[in-house]
Order: C-alpha cells, then structure tokens, then sequence
C-alpha cells in the first residue's frame, strides 16, 4: 500500500521504482562517472560537421535529468538537462538492447539517467548522443510541473526553489551569476589592497545602522544578542587596531518587511579606508560598480527592464538641491523645527512623533525625489540628525559628509566620512537613546566600547556599504530581490 497523501501519478511512479527493485536496480542509483558536461560538449564540437563527428568517433558519457522525451517503435529521443544546458540523446533498441530498451521505454519526465554513446549530427543537424548504454540512476517519484513550462506560482517557485531551478532557465541564469558578481566585487577591493575580514554575526549592541532587529539568546552567557543589522562598527574596530583598508562581503538580519526590494536576511559588501573620506568613497563606488559591471557582461550599459543604465560617471548632488528641484522648498533656508513641520503639512507630508529637522529633509526626499534617479546619482548632504555614525560638514555642521547612491528610484549603496571624535561619538549616541525614548526602536543604542576605541584613536576615514543582492538584480535583470536569492523567506503556505 502507498502512503495516504500520494496522488494518482506519484502512485504510479512510485510502482515503477519497486518494479526497477525488482529486477535488481536501485532506484535511486549510485556513483556514476561522467566524461563531459553538455556545455563542454558543444565548446568541443559544436562546430564539427557530420563527416567530422564519423570519423572523430567521439565518445562521451554524460548524465542528468530527462525533460523532453519522445518515443516512436524501436526508436526515441531524450532531452538531457545538467547544470550548464540539455543536449538531445537519439536512443535505438538495436543500439542498445531490450532490457535497456525497456528503462527507457518506461522512464518518466524527471528521472534521472546516464547515457553513454558517441556523437553525431541528425539529419536536421543537430548535434546529439548515439546512445549505446542507458543507465538508470534515480526515479523522480513527483511530476515536473506544468508540462516543463515552469511553476505558474511566483511564491510557490521561491518555496520549492529546488523545482523552480529545473525548470526555469533564467533562475538557472541567475543562480549561476551571483556567485561571479560576489567574485567581481572581491577582486575589485582585492586589488585595491583591502583585506578581507569575518566579524561576528552575533551583536550585544544594536548600532551600524538604523533598523529593527532580530532578537535572540544565547543560553551559556544568559544574555541577549541581536543578528547583526550591519558590520560598521567591528570593521571600524580594526581601523583603530592598524589594518587600514578592510571590506566584508556578509549577511545582514533586518525584521522588517518583505516586498520587491526587500528581504529580512541580505547580503552586503562594507569597506573601511583609512586616511581618506566621503569623496574617496564617491570614487569608489563609481569605479567598483564599473569594474564589477564589465568584469561580469563585459559592458558598463546595463539593460534593467526597458531602461538602458550607464555605471559609468555618475552625477553628484545634494539631497536639499534635489528637493528644492521638486518641490521648491529650500532646507538650507534658517528654520526652527516648528516651520519644518509646517512645510511637511503643507505637502502632505507624514511625520512621526520623533521627528527632528533632519527626518523632516528625509521625508522630503523619500516622497518626492527617490522615485524619480534613474541613472545612476550619488545624492550627498544628509541631515546630521540620521547619520549618526557620519562627520558634520565643517562648512555646514547641519549636514554631515555623507552620500547614498541611488539608481532606477532605489538606494543601492551608502558613505560617509567615518566620524572619529569619541567625545561627538557619544553624544550623538546619547541623541539616538533620546529617540529611542520617544518611540524610534530603529535608533542605535550606547556602544560604550567603540567608543573606549575611538579614544585609543582613530585615523580620519571613509566608508561604504553597497547592497550586494540589489547590484545582482540590477546586473541579472531582475524585478524582484526575492529572485536573486536562493532562499528567500515566505509565509508558511496554508492548506
């Protein structure tokens, strides 16, 4: 008897595994040794004619997964899928013989073979394996999906990420160029002579960023940790201990929402220069994604939707000027706090009870001016009241010497010249524990020992943090940060 929860087709191909039992075949195979890939297999002879693949006798043993079959008589084809593409295997009884034969005769989409044979070209040219051997190696008990043309569910495809790789091609495509973009981006800071560090994920201290956290406890030291919302300030740490330039490629933990551009668990890359400032990093970040970009598409024009984007000379601009372009309101104007607010009323602007001057220029430029950056800006100039970790302007201490880049109406990286004072250090701290007070659970809390760090010394510094899952998706193509990530988390699904 089959298990309760089987449907009709799992019952079916789960009779075919104890019928292989039967005849001596382990249905879920053993090790099987391959010559070639498919893709290697066409990088070889591609180019080869039929004469030339006659008298090459090529011989090749590949394996994969079966996703297109058709059988006519004595005779048949499969399409063969491996990690770098399919290839077509022609499969003859003659060629073969009846007890082989028969595995393929009643072999399901999905099942997993190994062929070997020589190749040829079939009369309309494509190059295919003769098969002189098919091996049976593992039964899919469950169906491929929708005839092979993928999960019709977006949400399903991100839970069973496992399917949707078999039968999506550009998920494939994409799982594939990750790990090259993570690659570009540590030969760019490798060869700038950054030294690549691991900190903990573990924090006692929620600081680095502004962000709510994951909670958790660790038993043997009775003590609460938050899952690090940034690596700013252990990087920062081994600034003042002499190793000058320091980058982490990590993941972050935010418990904040999910949608397009966000995910709770992400990936960043933070880098740490010492002797150098916000405009370093402005150059930086222009030259990173450029270098990345060509090192991964060979092109600094990047196709994102019907939107050609140039990572290449980058504009730069002050986040006031950009509101004073949109709306006309001029922050750099003397204002109290009360006339702030005014303004925000007067442009239906939504204010929380902790907003200072500072939020205030913030949410202007969150609701009137981040949709509309296209091309790639670098938006410097923000309020000291939300860069808390950033130096005040010494020509205008209201701003600090910070910049966010943005492109297609999404922040994709962001700098500032690291503030070293450990007296300013502090109080800015104490300034986040009074907005914690009044209801902003996203401000940093008192790190007491980064601040004893400061005070062994710090050299004037800049640093950066760039989004590396937003980059994937700006390099891949792709609408949704949830399609760049293997894994992504969802709602338990609902029976």
């Amino acid at each position: 008897m089959f298990p309760e929860d089987l449907n009709e087709q799992q019952k079916i191909r789960l009779q075919k595994a104890l019928e292989l039992k039967e005849k001596g075949i382990d249905p879920f195979g053993s090790r099987y040794e391959r010559s070639h890939q498919s893709l290697e297999i066409f990088n070889l002879f591609g180019d080869k004619t039929h004469n030339e693949l006659e008298s090459l006798n090529q011989f090749v043993s590949i394996a994969g997964r079966i996703v297109l079959k058709r059988q006519q008589g004595k005779a048949g084809f499969i399409q063969l899928q491996d990690r770098d593409g399919r290839i077509q295997v022609y499969i003859r009884l003659d060629h073969v013989g009846e007890e082989q034969f028969d595995l393929f005769k009643h072999s399901d989409l999905g099942d997993i073979v190994g062929i070997k044979g020589v190749l040829f070209r079939t009369k309309t040219d494509e190059l295919t394996v003769k098969a002189d051997a098919f091996i049976h190696l593992t039964k899919a008990i469950t169906p491929l999906p929708d005839k092979f043309h993928g999960l019709q569910d977006k949400e399903e495809s991100r839970r069973r990420r496992y399917v949707d790789l078999i039968v999506n091609e550009d998920a494939r495509r994409v799982a594939r160029l990750r790990p090259r973009i993570i690659r570009a981006f540590q030969h760019y800071f490798d060869s700038n002579d950054f030294i690549e560090v691991e900190t903990p994920v573990l924090h006692p201290i929620l600081g680095g960023a502004a962000a709510k956290p994951f909670v958790t406890h660790h038993n043997a030291l009775d003590m609460d940790f938050y899952l690090r919302i940034a690596t700013e300030l252990p990087l920062k740490r081994l600034i003042v201990g002499g190793l000058e330039r320091v980058y982490e490629i990590g993941r972050l933990f935010r418990n904040e929402g999910i949608d397009a551009k966000h995910n709770p668990e992400f990936t960043t890359v933070e880098a740490y220069m010492a002797y150098g400032d916000v405009t370093d990093m402005m150059d930086l970040v222009e030259d990173c994604l450029s270098s990345v970009a060509f090192e991964v598409l060979g092109t600094h024009d990047v196709v994102f939707g019907d939107v050609t984007v140039h990572l290449k000379n980058f504009k730069r601009a002050h986040m006031v000027d950009l509101i004073k372009e949109q709306t006309g309101v001029d922050f750099f104007e003397p204002m109290s706090l009360d006339d702030a607010v005014m303004l925000a009323k007067k442009h239906h602007v939504e204010l929380e009870k902790h907003f200072t001057l500072g939020h205030i220029i913030e949410a202007f430029f969150e609701e009137f001016v981040e949709k509309t950056i296209i091309q790639p800006t670098i938006v410097f100039g923000h309020p000291v009241e939300i860069s808390p970790l950033a130096k005040a302007n010494p020509n205008d201490p209201r701003f600090t010497d910070r910049f966010e880049l943005f492109i297609m109406g999404s922040e994709y990286a962001n700098a500032f010249t690291e503030l070293n004072d450990p007296v300013d250090q502090k109080s800015r701290f104490l300034a986040q524990l009074d907005q914690k007070s009044k209801g902003d659970d996203e401000a940093n809390e008192m790190d007491t020992d980064f601040v004893e760090a400061l005070e062994y010394g710090m050299p004037p510094t800049g640093g950066i943090g760039i989004g590396i899952d937003r980059i994937v998706m700006l390099l891949t193509n792709t609408p949704n940060i949830r399609d760049v990530i293997l894994f992504p988390h969802a709602r338990q699904k609902t029976k």
